[in-house]
């Protein structure tokens, strides 16, 4: 059973989606939030799988902030955007803010249920339009001799998590530096791996160098 928690300012859309998820028999709405603030705190009450955060939020905390700001206290939390925005700046924005993906709201029910599914296996999920977009900013600034800078995909966390593994620590010492869990560290490890499309601890010690995160590069 997917555990879901809905945060949008639209009382109505909270309806829509609550009766729409409910439908599915593995999937559940646990509870809803209005803006930000509220959501972060029956987030950490309730304990979802998946937590579907509006993007515009006027009223309160905004889906960005609530978003970066939930991750930092449940990096375990899978996040999906929901936004009328098909902008590339708002996907980016959302992706460093440490959403599993992105979906608009005028997709399709299927979509919306699929893209559920997907993050709540710890899977990333784009929209098509933005996935074609991704794609054709990838291969421009690959013909112009650079790629872009996965380093800035990674949450704050990650970044603390990679420079610990970078400096030798185990994952039990790491826990125990940032006061979370060892699984916790290992679910960070995990997505700083996928994000940077690596593999071994020497990749991620040699990345880290580069970045300067020990103080001194090669």
């Amino acid at each position: 059973m997917i555990r879901i928690l809905l945060v949008d300012d639209h009382a109505v859309v909270r309806m829509g989606l609550k009766m729409l998820l409910n439908t599915n028999p593995e999937m559940e709405v646990v509870g809803e939030a209005s803006e930000g603030n509220e959501g972060i705190q029956k987030a950490l009450e309730l304990l979802p799988n998946v937590v579907v955060m509006d993007l515009s939020m006027p009223h309160g905390k905004d889906g960005l902030s609530a978003t970066s700001e939930l991750k930092k206290l449940m990096p375990e939390v899978n996040i999906l955007i929901l936004t009328m925005h098909d902008d590339e700046e708002y996907l980016f924005r959302a992706i460093q803010a440490g959403a599993s993906g992105c979906i608009l709201k005028s997709a399709p029910h299927s979509e919306l249920l699929a893209a559920i599914t997907d993050v709540a296996k710890g899977n990333a999920y784009l929209h098509p339009s933005a996935t074609k977009r991704l794609m054709e900013e990838y291969l421009g600034s690959m013909k112009n001799g650079h790629a872009p800078d996965s380093f800035n995909l990674l949450s704050d966390r990650e970044k603390e998590v990679l420079t610990l593994i970078a400096k030798g620590f185990s994952n039990k010492e790491i826990a125990e530096q940032l006061v979370i869990s060892v699984k916790t560290v290992e679910t960070h490890k995990g997505n700083l791996m996928e994000k940077l499309q690596m593999k071994t601890r020497p990749e991620l010690v040699e990345f880290a160098l580069k970045k300067g995160l020990l103080g001194y590069g090669l």
